[in-house]
């Protein structure tokens, strides 16, 4: 016999079959939708609700020594559905075409396998070899006693005495240098487990000797990290953007990563905000500003009252100010400038000045989500479509028609992304005229379904960011690489945790970029470290090795 069912499980199955569209009556349709989004609506208060009502419970559990509900989370939330991916929409399936992996392995000795001849028969006629590459690794010490000559002058009073090779310094050769710092930064192996490896195959050292080579080693690195990121910038009018979050000293930061095809750089600063973005574009700590036409114009974006414009206006223009130089004058001549507004001034000055200078190439196109930071420090701003596509994934419909709105509504979308795609391809003007029109068709209609409808306003409303691909065929459509990039440090967070010091933060920076950089110029980063520290020259510099991959002259640059 069939269980009866609850009179509020009665009404959810019979919301599930409600299609306000089968109705002829325009009257009823349009009270059917009215009170299916006041539904809606409830059931997402309800949630939120229940969601804070919890917190509270645990809060109130953990106040009086207990526990509060165990955050278990279910196979659901471990799937794109939970973090709302959109790789499964977004991927198209490309042809699979299998290629031979010995191309990329490097052969480093070569050796003829005899075929015994008690037993090959009397005609047995050689023909040749069939050749095999077996990939196989020796890890040995190479421990080396060396003896060093040394003489004495008597008339001089002075000892000479013969220098180690390149690398060989601190008891420790390059090799074993290089793998250990291929391991912790390009292998994300914690300082511990390295140490135990090290045990394991016969060399013996100390946990500050393994901290200072991994940390302060990084100073050697530096100029060409700084180079690395100048003439990645050059390489492409466009840069992808990210942050994420970092611990420094057990205090919460910021970790920024700019980056293209060619290279990858990281750089961790104390906030995520705007000037802190105006910083890392110009990989500095210290800002400088200038007051001019840009300053004004972005004023006016920011909406400053015009008031405050004036009174700047009676301050020295076109001149370059320090960091200090610059709050002071404002403490001196605008101190009843509000807070938020006192933050705007600086950020218009540090942008006006940014596009000014000329020690580091000035980004043309920022391909990045829409967080409020990355807004008007470039000229363009082009906005990541999967990052939109989160906000819809986001929507949970409780309503059976609105669930299967939804689900018409995501197929379109990404019919539409993939029109994109083919457009960058090989773009015309009625390609772009034609996307343009099925723009406003997908975004500016109206569905019936509110919570959607006001997430589709909103997307409309960043028409040109969204679109700016139609006009620059060469922007990515999305911030995929930016993000993935971001994800990497969160992994190298979730293994060491955090930093202790400014110079290990640094460190990170540093070498995190050279490992990603490294990886997209196809080198590996072993024999890159090895070959900066033995002084072996084998590898170029890692900007010249850029300017080659975009086949830009250094007399252009």
């Amino acid at each position: 016999m069939a269980q009866k069912q609850s009179p509020e499980k009665q009404v959810e199955a019979l919301l599930q079959t409600i299609d306000p569209s089968e109705f002829a009556d325009e009257s009823l349709r349009h009270t059917l939708t009215v009170l299916l989004n006041v539904i809606e609506q409830q059931q997402l208060e309800i949630k939120e609700l229940r969601e804070e009502n919890q917190k509270l419970r645990d809060e109130n559990n953990r106040l009086k020594g207990e526990q509060g509900k165990p955050d278990i989370k279910s196979n659901q939330s471990k799937g794109f559905k939970s973090n709302h991916s959109s790789e499964k929409e977004r991927y198209t399936p490309k042809k699979h075409t299998k290629s031979s992996k010995n191309k990329s392995i490097k052969v480093d000795r070569t050796e003829i396998v005899d075929y015994p001849s008690s037993e090959l028969p009397a005609d047995a006629q050689f023909k040749g070899y069939e050749e095999v590459i077996i990939q196989d690794i020796s890890l040995k010490t190479d421990n080396v006693l060396f003896r060093k000559e040394k003489y004495y002058s008597p008339s001089e009073g002075k000892t000479y005495l013969a220098t180690l090779p390149p690398g060989y310094d601190g008891e420790f050769g390059p090799g074993i240098k290089a793998l250990v710092m291929s391991l912790y930064y390009g292998g994300n192996m914690t300082q511990s487990k390295l140490l135990e490896f090290l045990e394991n195959i016969g060399i013996s050292m100390s946990a500050g000797y393994l901290s200072n080579l991994l940390i302060k080693n990084a100073l050697s690195f530096e100029a060409e990290f700084n180079q690395v990121y100048t003439f990645g910038l050059k390489s492409s009018s466009w840069q992808h953007i990210d942050q994420t979050s970092a611990r420094v000293k057990g205090v919460n930061q910021t970790t920024n990563v700019i980056c293209n095809p060619f290279y990858t750089v990281y750089s961790t600063t104390a906030k995520k905000d705007r000037l802190s973005v105006i910083g890392f574009l110009q990989n500095t700590q210290e800002l400088e500003y200038v007051l001019g036409e840009l300053t004004y114009k972005l004023l006016t974006s920011f909406n400053v009252p015009t008031k405050w414009h004036n009174q700047i206006k009676l301050l020295p223009q076109e001149k370059v100010f320090t960091q200090s130089e610059f709050n002071s004058l404002l403490d001196t001549y605008l101190s009843k400038l509000g807070s938020q507004h006192r933050t705007r001034v600086l950020e218009a000055a540090a942008i006006a000045f940014y596009h000014q200078q000329s020690e580091i190439p000035v980004v043309e196109f920022l391909v990045c989500d829409d967080a409020p930071q990355f807004k008007l420090i470039t000229d363009n701003l082009a906005l990541c479509w999967v990052h939109e596509a989160r906000h819809y994934k986001k929507l949970s419909p409780f309503v059976g028609f609105y669930q299967q709105t939804l689900d018409k509504f995501l197929g379109e979308f990404w019919d539409y992304y993939r029109e994109l795609v083919a457009y960058r391809d090989s773009p015309n003007p009625d390609t772009k005229q034609e996307l343009k029109s099925k723009f406003w068709k997908l975004f500016g209609t109206e569905t019936g379904y509110k919570q959607l409808d006001e997430r589709k306003k909103l997307t409309a409303a960043k028409e040109e960011e969204l679109l700016l691909v139609l006009s620059h065929p060469e922007l990515p459509l999305h911030n995929n690489p930016a993000e993935l990039a971001a994800r990497t440090m969160v992994q190298r967070r979730k293994i060491s945790y955090a930093t202790q010091t400014s110079e290990g933060t640094k460190a990170w920076d540093i070498f995190m970029s050279l490992v990603a950089t490294t990886r997209k110029l196809g080198i590996s980063f072993f024999e890159y470290i090895h070959d900066r520290i033995s002084l072996s020259d084998k590898i170029p510099e890692l900007d010249t090795i850029i300017r080659e991959k975009f086949s830009i002259s250094p007399q252009t640059l």
